[in-house]
């Protein structure tokens, strides 16, 4: 038994010596080979994500990036270095984690492909901002042992909240997101909100640092890195006790039928291929069972004109539904005048043709549903993506809607789903939720799974 015990010893003086060597080594990495690492690092942090969920990654690289800015302070509180050091690792966090945002612009390429390079190397610059804020904001109260790992969480969790608030926000794989494969770990969402998961994901990632001190030396307080353990463990433990063993259907009377025409996006307004879109939802609606569905629900824009002011176009609906199903489709809404104005909709319509509630996107997306300082961009050649002039209008925001033979539901198109304060009406909440999304803007990788 002594000689076992001697011999772990020896092997776990051996695994310190190696995790040494590793942290001086990133304690070494300056000017471009320290920019280089920093966004190496931030690269393979985005692999934590959807579609890949590679979430043990974050357990690796974080503490590294700790190590890095161990380097980058070696001469003091250095807030230039942190600076630099963070942005380097947020561009490679967003040059891989949202690489899939330039894929509309393929979509109609003679008219935006020229905008590709931009847009792939100034959107990842650009939030990669926030993070060079939170290391800038931690190197100027860098401190030995835990205390330094403590400061760089909370500043970056406090940099993520304003990435999701600053300029209407874009609070897109947020660090509590790398839970999203797991039902049991997303669960802590429910009562910290995905900003407090996204705190404590951070510090129990950045927490291994904390075996390493500033000095490249074991640190005196390094067994509060078993505190990152300690988190993970509560994570799971709360997601275990919620999800049930068996999902229960709380509205056991109502049946939807979720109806995906897949329709490619440069297909989708084409003249020719009008009618083809249009059947293809009307066939997929009309299999067997129709008579017994309380809602069948269509994806965002999926009629190939606007359901309001087409003629025919809602008699068409009434025919085609049995009298006590309701049709939920997202639809190109036109308020007619001077100008005319434009909206991203879902529509209710019952099995008459009627028109029983609306409901208008509100929080849109920036150069995509509608150009930011659009009459002096325009002229320079940057157009939205819908093509527009001046693009769609925002709604009056996210409000509880009801229709016949269903709880009352909120609606959220695409976009608006990822703003966690602004799913649900705060004085009247829904009993379901509906989110129609056209995804074929995106391709079929890492966007739309994400």
């Amino acid at each position: 038994m002594e000689t076992f015990w001697l011999m772990w010893m020896a092997e776990a003086g051996g695994v310190t010596d190696r995790l040494l060597q590793i942290a001086r080594w990133f304690q070494s990495a300056r000017g471009w080979q320290g920019c280089g690492v920093a966004v190496l690092l931030g690269a393979v942090s985005a692999l934590a994500f959807a579609p890949l969920h590679v979430w043990p990654l974050i357990f690796l690289t974080f503490p590294a990036f700790v190590w890095l800015l161990d380097g980058a302070q070696a001469s003091g509180r250095d807030v230039r270095q942190g600076l630099v050091a963070g942005w380097c690792f947020g561009f490679g966090y967003f040059l891989v984690g949202m690489h899939w945002i330039v894929f509309p612009f393929m979509v109609d390429a003679d008219e935006h492909a020229w905008q590709i390079p931009f847009v792939a190397l100034l959107f990842p610059g650009c939030l990669a901002l926030f993070w060079g804020l939170a290391t800038a904001l931690a190197s100027g109260f860098w401190h030995r042992g835990f205390a330094r790992v403590l400061v760089l969480a909370v500043s970056v969790s406090a940099s993520e909240w304003l990435r999701g608030h600053v300029l209407t926000g874009l609070p897109w794989n947020l660090p509590g997101y790398v839970w999203t494969g797991s039902d049991t770990m997303i669960q802590s969402a429910s009562f910290l909100g995905i900003y407090g998961l996204s705190l404590a994901t951070v510090l129990s990632a950045l927490m291994p640092a904390a075996v390493i001190g500033v000095d490249g030396k074991r640190a005196d307080d390094s067994r509060v890195a078993l505190g990152g353990i300690a988190i993970l463990l509560a994570i799971w433990g709360y997601g275990l006790l919620r999800v049930p063993a068996e999902a229960s259907p709380v509205f056991p009377s109502v049946n939807l039928r979720i109806v995906q025409p897949n329709v490619p996006q440069h297909e989708k307004w084409r003249p020719e291929f009008l009618m083809r879109n249009w059947k293809q939802l009307v066939d997929l609606t009309r299999q067997p069972g129709l008579e017994s569905m309380s809602a069948v629900i269509w994806p965002e824009a999926a009629p190939p004109f606007p359901m309001l002011s087409t003629n025919g176009a809602l008699e068409a609906v009434g025919t085609l539904l049995p009298d006590r199903t309701v049709l939920l489709t997202g639809t190109r809404r036109v308020e007619w005048g001077e100008p005319n104005r434009y909206f991203n909709s879902l529509v209710a319509i019952d099995g008459k043709g009627g028109v029983v509630a609306i409901y208008d996107k509100s929080h849109l997306v920036p150069f995509g549903e509608y150009l930011p300082l659009f009459r002096l961009l325009e002229p320079l050649g940057i157009k939205q993506l819908t093509g527009m002039n001046g693009g769609f209008s925002e709604g009056s925001g996210v409000r509880l809607l009801s229709a016949p033979g269903l709880p009352s539901f909120g609606v959220l198109i695409c976009y608006e789903a990822i703003f966690p304060s602004a799913v649900v009406a705060r004085d009247a909440r829904p009993d379901w939720l509906v989110n129609i999304t056209d995804d074929s803007w995106f391709g079929s990788w890492a966007g739309p799974y994400q």
